[in-house]
C-alpha cells in the first residue's frame, strides 16, 4: 500500500481515499468532486458554505470523513451537528466516532481513557480544557444555548414534517439563527441537504430573499443538462427513469435535480390517464375465483368514499372511487360515483347514499370500502355495515381518519402513476368532472374543486406497492473453466 503523510499534511480527498481503501470501497468522481470542493474552500478562508447533492450521493458520509479530517489535522476543533432531529444528528456523530477509531491518520486522536466517548458526543486527545466536547449530536429543536464550537454542520435541517408551511419554515430560519452565536470568531458553518419546498433554505444564495444570502455554493445533481448521470455506476440511466416514475417529477426535480420548485408547477395532465371500454371477467375454476381485465388477472381491489352531504347542486360531492390493480402494479380506475340523494324521499339522506355505495360494491365483488370518518362520515361506516347485509354484499368496511394534507394526498397518488403511465380509468369515469377536476386542479388555488381527486388519491394509496417479477435469464455455459 502507498505509504501516507503525516496527519497535518493529508488532504481531504487523500484521507478519504485512504479510509475507502481500508473499506475495500473506490472513490466516484462525485465524491472526489465534492472531496476537492470542500478542500479548495477551507483553503481559500471560506467559512460560510452549501452543499447540495442529491439523494443517495453520500453526502453525510462524505461529510463526516470531512469532520474526522478536521479534527485529525486540529484536535482543539469543536464540531456540533444539527439536523432535523436528534437521531439523525447522532448517527452522524456515531460515524465520524467510528472512522476516528479505526483510520490510521486519526491515531493520535483516540484518548487514554474514554471519558466521553458516546454516540451522540466524543471528545478526542487534545490539549487544554475545553468544556465543550469535541464532536456533539443536536437536534434542530433542542437547546444548544451556551454552546460554542468552531465548526457547525448543518446536516438535513429542512425535512417534509418542518417546510410544509409558513410557519413552520419560519420557526426553522428562527432556530437556525442560533447557530451564529454559538459559531467562534472566524468559524464554519456548513449546510448539507436538499430542497423540500418551493421556499427552501436551499435556495440560490445569489436570489434576493435567500436564508443563506452569502453563501459560497456546490449543487451535484443525479444528472447534468445533457442528461449524464452524476455516479453512472450506481445511478444508470435507466435507473433515473424508473426513480422518476416512482417519485412523480415533483420530488424528482427536488430530491434529485435540487431544484425547489414550486408544486403548483405540476399538473395533473388527464391525457396521461389510459382509457379502456371493457369490463372485469370473472369466472371460477376449481373452487377459486379469477378476476381479469383487459387480459391481466387482478389481485387486489378495493373503494373509497370521501362523504359529503350530498345535496344536488351544491356543496362538496360526495364521491365513490372504485379501483382495481394487478400484478404489474397497474391501477384500473373502473367507477367513480358521484353520490347525491332525493330531498323529497322519506329516506334519509345517509341511507340513501349508503344504499348506492352497497349496489356499486356488489356490482364490482369489490372486497372492502374504506370510509373517510373526517367530519360528516363519522357515523356511515356502521349505516353502511347495516345496509350491506339486505343486500347480500361481503365487503368489509373500514374507518379511515386522514392525517396528511389533501394536496399532499393528491399529488403523493397521482403524480407518480400518471408519470408511470400505470394509471387506467374506464370509459365511465370521463363521463363524471373528474377530468376537468385534474386539468384545473392546482395546490394552493382557492376554490379548486377537488372531492373526486381525493377518493381516487385515497383509493390508490390503499393499495401496497407490488414488486414486479423480472424474467429469469437464460444461464449460459461458463466460460472460466472447471
Amino acid at each position: 500500500m502507498t505509504p501516507v503523510r503525516s496527519n497535518a499534511d493529508a488532504g481531504f480527498l487523500e484521507f478519504a481515499w485512504v479510509w475507502n481503501r481500508r473499506q475495500r470501497m473506490e472513490t466516484p468522481p462525485v465524491h472526489r468532486r465534492i472531496a476537492r470542493w470542500l478542500e479548495a474552500r477551507q483553503a481559500a478562508g471560506e467559512t460560510r458554505l452549501l452543499l447540495m447533492a442529491f439523494r443517495g450521493c453520500g453526502k453525510s458520509t462524505l461529510v463526516g470523513l470531512w469532520c474526522a479530517w478536521q479534527l485529525a489535522r486540529t484536535p482543539e476543533t469543536r464540531i456540533l451537528v444539527l439536523a432535523a432531529d436528534a437521531p439523525l444528528a447522532v448517527k452522524m456523530v456515531a460515524t465520524v466516532r467510528r472512522i476516528v477509531e479505526r483510520h490510521p491518520l486519526c491515531r493520535h486522536l483516540i484518548p487514554e481513557g474514554a471519558e466521553s466517548w458516546a454516540s451522540d458526543r466524543f471528545t478526542v486527545a487534545r490539549d487544554g480544557a475545553l468544556r465543550d466536547p469535541s464532536m456533539m449530536a443536536q437536534g434542530i429543536g433542542g437547546n444548544v444555548t451556551g454552546s460554542r464550537a468552531e465548526v457547525i454542520v448543518c446536516d438535513d435541517v429542512e425535512v417534509a414534517g418542518n417546510c410544509d408551511t409558513p410557519g413552520k419554515r419560519a420557526e426553522l430560519r428562527e432556530r437556525l439563527a442560533e447557530a451564529e452565536f454559538i459559531l467562534t470568531p472566524g468559524g464554519t458553518i456548513l449546510f448539507v441537504g436538499t430542497p423540500h419546498t418551493e421556499d427552501s433554505l436551499y435556495r440560490d444564495p445569489r436570489e434576493d430573499g435567500a436564508f443563506l444570502r452569502g453563501y459560497r455554493r456546490l449543487a451535484v445533481p443525479v444528472m447534468n443538462a445533457a442528461g449524464a448521470s452524476a455516479w453512472p455506476e450506481r445511478f444508470p440511466r435507466e435507473a433515473i427513469a424508473a426513480l422518476r416514475e416512482r417519485v412523480g417529477p415533483l420530488q424528482f426535480h427536488r430530491q434529485m435535480l435540487l431544484q425547489p420548485v414550486a408544486a403548483s408547477a405540476v399538473r395533473l395532465d388527464p391525457a396521461a390517464i389510459i382509457r379502456y371500454g371493457d369490463e372485469p371477467d370473472y369466472r371460477e375454476a376449481q373452487g377459486r375465483g379469477v378476476l381479469t381485465l383487459l387480459g391481466h388477472r387482478l389481485v387486489s381491489g378495493g373503494a373509497f368514499w370521501d362523504p359529503a352531504y350530498g345535496r344536488p347542486g351544491s356543496g362538496d360531492a360526495s364521491v365513490l372511487a372504485c379501483c382495481f390493480s394487478d400484478g404489474e402494479g397497474r391501477f384500473f380506475l373502473h367507477r367513480l360515483g358521484y353520490l347525491t340523494h332525493d330531498p323529497s324521499s322519506p329516506i334519509d339522506p345517509a341511507t340513501q347514499q349508503c344504499r348506492k355505495v352497497a349496489a356499486l360494491l356488489g356490482e364490482l365483488l369489490l372486497p372492502m370500502v374504506r370510509v373517510e370518518t373526517n367530519g360528516l362520515g363519522k357515523f356511515l361506516p356502521a349505516l353502511l355495515r347495516r345496509e350491506l347485509g339486505p343486500a347480500g354484499v361481503a365487503c368489509q368496511v373500514i374507518e379511515h381518519a386522514s392525517t396528511r394534507a389533501k394536496e399532499d394526498r393528491i399529488l403523493a397518488a397521482l403524480e407518480p402513476a400518471l408519470a408511470a403511465r400505470r394509471l387506467h380509468a374506464h370509459e365511465s369515469v370521463f363521463r363524471t368532472p373528474f377530468a376537468a377536476e385534474m386539468a384545473e386542479w392546482r395546490p394552493g388555488a382557492p376554490g379548486a374543486r377537488d372531492d373526486a381527486l381525493d377518493a381516487v388519491a385515497g383509493c390508490l394509496l390503499a393499495e401496497p406497492v407490488r414488486l414486479v417479477r423480472g424474467v429469469r435469464p437464460v444461464p449460459r455455459p461458463s466460460w472460466r473453466g472447471a
